[in-house]
């Protein structure tokens, strides 16, 4: 059990020292070849588990419509959104948007899911969340804001299509049950195809100027906070389930927020205040699906749960 909680730890620190790698590589090469070279060392160490457990066959092949389309918006289009968003705005403000995931999550599984039910405590984690959005963005400051919107605007864009993807594997990809294993490796491999083909790669080797760049691109966002994080997050899977799995996002704004005070960015009473705010409202959506499924039929919360 200790070392179930270590790596629920350890996760959130991966998840959440993320963004400062992708703010020091933004000094150095555009967004998506970020996201190249992410999913790239990414990729590596879930091809090489998933070849030692034998999780890929051939059969799989026929459902490659489905990883494409997982691939497209779920790893580089999403990635590429929060490289983008993190190259425009402080990493821990980048962070403390990310974790609005599980706010557009939600917000998905309503809207397109039947099986999702709006309960009282869900619509006041939603209206935290984005209490939370507001009051990071601050939109009434006018010219004088510090905070760049389209920056906050390539977060959210991220965390919509992150929660529209997970309503796809629900409708789509559950059914199949297929190894999650498998599923992470098509989907980084289609992915990294994908990037190889739409990516202007002149200029990429600037990255090598600077070894903590080069280093947090490749170690720290590919190999650990992409590859590494999807491995213990199935595992978390196994042993936790689902829902204390992705506990994990209360602690990746917070480890960013922090990162990024130590990196010499400003972190006031808005931002700790955003924050508290966001991680209210991630708990306040997961106990009321929580209780959403508790009182639905058992055939109906079955699915609720897949």
């Amino acid at each position: 059990m200790r070392l179930t909680y270590a790596a629920f730890v350890l996760l959130g620190l991966l998840w959440g020292s993320n963004f400062i790698y992708m703010k020091w590589a933004a000094a150095f090469i555009d967004p998506a070849q970020i996201t190249l070279l992410r999913v790239l060392f990414g990729f590596l160490p879930l091809a090489l588990v998933a070849w030692r457990m034998g999780v890929i066959e051939r059969r799989q092949l026929r459902h490659v419509p489905h990883f494409l389309a997982m691939a497209a918006l779920a790893t580089a289009f999403y990635y590429f959104a929060i490289a983008k968003g993190t190259a425009l705005l402080p990493s821990g403000v980048a962070g403390v948007l990310g974790g609005s995931i599980a706010l557009f999550t939600t917000l998905a599984t309503l809207l397109f899911l039947r099986t999702e039910r709006l309960n009282g405590l869900m619509a006041a984690g939603v209206a935290m969340g984005f209490a939370g959005i507001v009051l990071i963005a601050r939109p009434w400051e006018g010219a004088a804001n510090t905070i760049d919107i389209a920056g906050v605007f390539w977060m959210l864009g991220a965390a919509i299509i992150l929660g529209v993807s997970y309503v796809y594997v629900r409708r789509f990809l559950s059914p199949l049950n297929l190894p999650p294993l498998a599923l992470a490796t098509w989907q980084t491999g289609l992915a990294l195809l994908l990037l190889l083909l739409l990516t202007d790669r002149s200029g990429m080797a600037r990255i090598l100027q600077d070894w903590h760049a080069a280093a947090g691109v490749a170690v720290g966002l590919g190999i650990l906070g992409t590859g590494t994080a999807f491995l213990i997050y199935y595992f978390l899977l196994q042993e936790l389930g689902a829902v204390a799995a992705s506990g994990a996002t209360y602690i990746t704004p917070v480890v960013a927020l922090i990162i990024g005070w130590g990196a010499g960015e400003q972190v006031g009473p808005p931002e700790l205040a955003a924050v508290t705010l966001i991680l209210v409202s991630i708990a306040m959506l997961q106990i009321g699906r929580q209780r959403a499924v508790q009182g639905t039929p058992p055939s109906m919360a079955d699915a609720t749960r897949r």
